[in-house]
């Protein structure tokens, strides 16, 4: 693995998954007491043989990155992603590319 990474205590990270440098599977904003009374997931889960390039942060307890995608650097995401699915950043939108090819973009 890289340096720098922030991996949060409730994450779930599959086999095969390679984590660059930098990059942070951390937690949306929660409430720490009732966080540790009910040990809620409250960071990503990573499925098999994703691949999280250098300075990527993905948040949140309900975001599941599906088997098999890419996410580029310093791809800011919220959101869950489909399996086999490449997420980059392009200008000024992130653009999610799914294995048959459809391209997706968010402003």
């Amino acid at each position: 693995h890289g340096t720098g990474l922030v991996i949060g205590e409730t994450c779930k990270i599959g086999v095969r998954v390679k984590l660059y440098q930098g990059v942070t599977l951390g937690a949306l904003s929660v409430d720490a007491a009732a966080a540790r009374e009910t040990r809620a997931q409250r960071h990503p889960t990573i499925e098999d043989d994703v691949t999280v390039y250098a300075g990527a942060t993905i948040l949140g307890g309900k975001t599941v990155i599906g088997r098999g995608s890419v996410i580029g650097g310093n791809v800011w995401l919220t959101r869950s992603v489909p399996p086999e699915t490449t997420v980059m950043i392009g200008t000024p939108t992130l653009r999610m590319v799914s294995g048959r090819g459809r391209v997706d973009e968010e402003k």
